[in-house]
């Protein structure tokens, strides 16, 4: 079961799974917690692409746009179009006069041949995991020398954060 809800501080809607067994949901704008049984319902509807189709339909309509919007495909066939839309990188590059070929293999030599690379979430996670004082500047530090931007480390901590996936206290960091 889908329901589109909408939201009491920034009125914005999206799309709950299960409002019938889950106790909470979170706004992903403002990211305001609401317990599920007092939100709003809009639409409610057993397939997912039904609920997308209403939510997107609600927004065209709040914003005045309900006679254009009628006029557009359904929301998963203008997916289906941007997926089809366009050609794929090999064949850009060889538009462009570049051999798809050789960027592939400098892209395997970049990685270290592939396979084992690991991505910078994982090179973070890691790094909180093996420090004995996991604080911001030592986990930037050690992402660094796993390649990992220190902009860049600290922006993934700063999401891993708000994910749920590492708590910080007392400005040190732990996997949860």
């Amino acid at each position: 079961m889908y329901a589109v809800v909408g939201c009491n501080e920034c009125a914005n809607m999206w799309l709950v799974t299960d409002p019938e067994t889950r106790e909470t949901a979170q706004c992903s704008r403002c990211g305001k917690t609401h317990r599920t049984a007092k939100l709003k319902r809009f639409f409610e509807s057993e397939e997912r692409a039904a609920a997308r189709q209403a939510r997107s339909a609600l927004l065209a309509k709040k914003r005045g746009d309900s006679a254009a919007f009628a006029e557009v495909d359904h929301v998963a066939d203008l997916e289906a179009a941007v997926e089809d839309a366009g050609i794929d990188d090999r064949e850009y590059l060889e538009s462009s006069g570049i051999d798809a070929d050789a960027v592939d293999e400098a892209a395997s030599r970049a990685e270290g041949g592939g396979g084992g690379s690991r991505s910078r979430t994982e090179v973070v996670r890691d790094a909180v995991d093996a420090l004995d004082d996991p604080t911001e500047s030592a986990i930037v530090e050690r992402a660094a020398t796993d390649g990992v931007p220190a902009d860049a480390a600290r922006e993934i901590l700063t999401r891993l954060a708000r994910r749920g996936e590492l708590t910080e206290s007392n400005g040190r960091y732990r996997v949860l």
